[in-house]
């Protein structure tokens, strides 16, 4: 049984400058919520309910987030404002919260490696907070891998379908189909050129990781920016055991981009947060 979502939450958010010189970019709200509380419900909703936050400097805003503001409550108790806190009120009373902090940015691999003692030796779910995952009345992303993993029982990443002009942006796969959306990793490179992509299966921000990553990721060299790529270290293990990638079912929105940002904000408030789900 998978317990643990890790958060890798210490990047800078170059691309929201100047708005994340002092805030960070998983705080940026879609509608009335932060990513990063988007994300947490779904770890939550997929029985991941030890929230794991490799977080870095500039970073406090989240761990306040994630806990009571006397404040605030005692300000707004009994009134109809109250309303407003339900969403984050569930989220602190069904999960618990755990941080530390990457003092480098080395990569998603290097902040995987820095969350291994929130983790520990069992396997846990990874999710980046830019890339904001819907699937409205069904079971969300990390849910659809929860029950891949007790089928399973090995890595498991999610992909899209993506443009092959954008292929370039992302870590691509390429597999056996295995069917039902499912692929068996052969091949996998990080942010490849378009005609050296092996297809256009990109992996976004959704893993499930078996904890042997932990010390593959240590062996594993600096690759593409000198950055420890978690690519390099999933295609270690697809080639020593097994790696499987899922296209998922629900919408993804690249919310690390302005662009991706606004069709998320206007999905969700026509979607969600006027159905009154938000």
């Amino acid at each position: 049984m998978i317990r643990k979502c890790l958060f890798p939450v210490a990047g800078y958010g170059t691309r929201f400058l100047p708005a994340t010189k002092s805030m960070p970019k998983e705080m940026l709200p879609i509608v009335n919520k932060p990513l990063v509380q988007y994300g947490v419900e779904e770890s939550i909703e997929a029985g991941l309910k030890q929230i794991a936050l490799v977080t870095g400097r500039g970073k406090r805003a989240i761990a306040d987030h994630f806990d009571i503001s006397f404040e605030l409550e005692n300000q707004i108790a009994g009134t109809s404002k109250e309303s407003y806190l339900t969403s984050i009120r569930k989220v602190l009373s069904e999960g618990t919260f755990m941080m530390t902090r990457q003092r480098e940015m080395k990569g998603l691999g290097h902040a995987i490696l820095t969350g291994e003692s929130l983790v520990g030796n069992e396997a846990f779910g990874v999710i980046l907070s830019d890339d904001l995952c819907v699937n409205p009345g069904e079971d969300g992303v990390m849910a659809q891998m929860v029950k891949l993993y007790n089928q399973f029982r090995c890595s498991i990443v999610a992909i899209q379908e993506v443009p092959m002009e954008s292929i370039e942006k992302y870590g691509v796969i390429a597999g056996d189909d295995m069917g039902g959306g499912l692929y068996r990793v052969k091949d996998m490179v990080e942010k490849p050129k378009a005609e050296d992509a092996p297809s256009n299966l990109a992996v976004i921000g959704r893993y499930i990781l078996t904890p042997d990553i932990f010390d593959i990721l240590r062996d594993t060299p600096p690759g593409k920016n000198g950055e420890i790529q978690l690519t390099d270290a999933l295609m270690t293990q697809a080639q020593n055991g097994c790696v499987l990638a899922y296209k998922f079912q629900g919408r993804r929105f690249d919310c690390g981009s302005v662009p991706g940002f606004i069709e998320a904000t206007n999905y969700v408030y026509e979607n969600i947060y006027q159905d009154g789900q938000g």
